[in-house]
C-alpha cells in the first residue's frame, strides 16, 4: 500500500464518525444541543508509522473564529510526511472546516494539498436552501455545484458531528454506523461495525476504547486484502486512540501522539 493511499486512510479515521446518514437503520438527523465532547483549543496530533519507521503526523486544531460576521469554530486537519519517508514522497496536506456553533453541520470547506507532486485546492461553500455545494476548483479555475444530502457532513465535520450525537450506551456488538461523505465533488458510503471494546497500551497509558472495522470501498484506497481498524476512547471525548491497516506483511499504524484542549478528563486505566 503506497503512503499516498495511507494517508487517505488516515484522513478518512480520523474523521471516523463522517456523516451519520443511518445508525442501526434508523436516520441520524442534525441535532441541535450543547457542544458535550469538544470545545475551542482542543488539539490531537497522530504519528503514523510502520513499526519503528515514522511515515508522517497529522494534527487536527479546532479554534474559533468569524465567519459571515458570526462566530464559528474553525478545523483544521494538517497532515506531512516526515524523515526519509519526506525524502520519497512529500505530502504536504491541509484540510479546514467551518461549522456553526450550535449545529454542526459544514458551511465552507477548503482543501490545499500536495502529494508527491499532485496538488489540488479547492473551496466548497455549502447551500442548504438548494442542497447543493459549490465547488470552486482554484487550480483549475473552474466552478460547478453538485447535488447534496440534506444531512450532508464533509470530511472533518463529520468528526465534530458524531462525536457531540453518538450514543455509545446504545451500540450493540456487530451493529453498523452507515454515513455518507461529500469529498472531492461526489457523495460516498461509507460503513463501520462496531466490534466491542478493547483496552489498549498507549504511551499514556491502558485506554479502554470502543473498536471498529471500517469498511472503505475496494479499489479507491485500499484492496480487499488490506484491513482496517479503529479504537476510540470509551470517554465523554471520543477521540480516536489508534488506527490499524493491515497488509500482506505487518500493518501500518496511527497512533495517539500528543492532545490538549479536552473537554473532560482523559481516562488512562493503567500506566505500564
Amino acid at each position: 500500500m503506497s503512503l499516498k493511499r495511507f494517508f487517505l486512510l488516515i484522513t478518512l479515521s480520523i474523521c471516523f464518525q463522517i456523516n451519520a446518514q443511518n445508525y442501526s437503520g434508523v436516520s441520524a438527523p442534525f441535532i441541535n444541543k450543547s457542544f458535550d465532547a469538544f470545545k475551542p483549543g482542543e488539539s490531537l496530533k497522530f504519528r503514523i508509522h510502520y513499526g519503528f519507521f515514522n511515515a508522517s503526523y497529522a494534527t487536527l486544531d479546532l479554534n474559533e473564529e468569524i465567519f459571515n460576521n458570526q462566530k464559528i469554530f474553525k478545523a483544521t486537519a494538517i497532515g506531512r510526511t516526515t524523515g526519509i519517508a519526506r525524502f520519497f514522497f512529500k505530502v504536504e496536506d491541509v484540510y479546514e472546516t467551518f461549522f456553526d456553533q450550535s449545529l454542526v453541520k459544514p458551511l465552507k470547506s477548503t482543501r490545499n494539498i500536495y502529494e508527491g507532486g499532485y496538488t489540488k485546492n479547492t473551496e466548497i461553500l455549502y447551500d442548504y436552501n438548494n442542497n447543493l455545494a459549490k465547488v470552486n476548483d482554484i487550480k483549475n479555475s473552474k466552478i460547478s455545484s453538485v447535488n447534496i444530502e440534506k444531512n450532508v457532513q464533509d470530511l472533518i465535520s463529520t468528526f465534530y458531528f458524531l462525536r457531540n450525537h453518538f450514543d455509545v450506551n446504545s451500540l450493540k456488538i456487530n451493529d453498523f454506523i452507515r454515513i455518507t461523505i461529500f469529498f472531492d465533488a461526489e457523495n460516498y458510503p461509507f460503513r463501520m461495525k462496531f466490534l466491542g471494546y478493547e483496552n489498549i497500551k498507549t504511551k499514556f497509558g491502558v485506554i479502554n476504547c470502543l473498536k471498529f472495522r471500517p469498511y472503505i470501498e475496494s479499489g479507491r484506497v485500499f484492496s480487499d486484502s488490506e484491513s482496517l481498524t479503529l479504537w476510540v476512547s470509551n470517554d465523554k471525548n471520543k477521540i480516536p486512540i489508534k488506527i490499524e491497516a493491515g497488509l500482506r506483511i505487518g500493518s501500518i499504524e496511527a497512533d495517539l501522539e500528543e492532545f490538549r484542549g479536552l473537554k473532560h478528563p482523559f481516562k488512562v486505566n493503567v500506566n505500564e
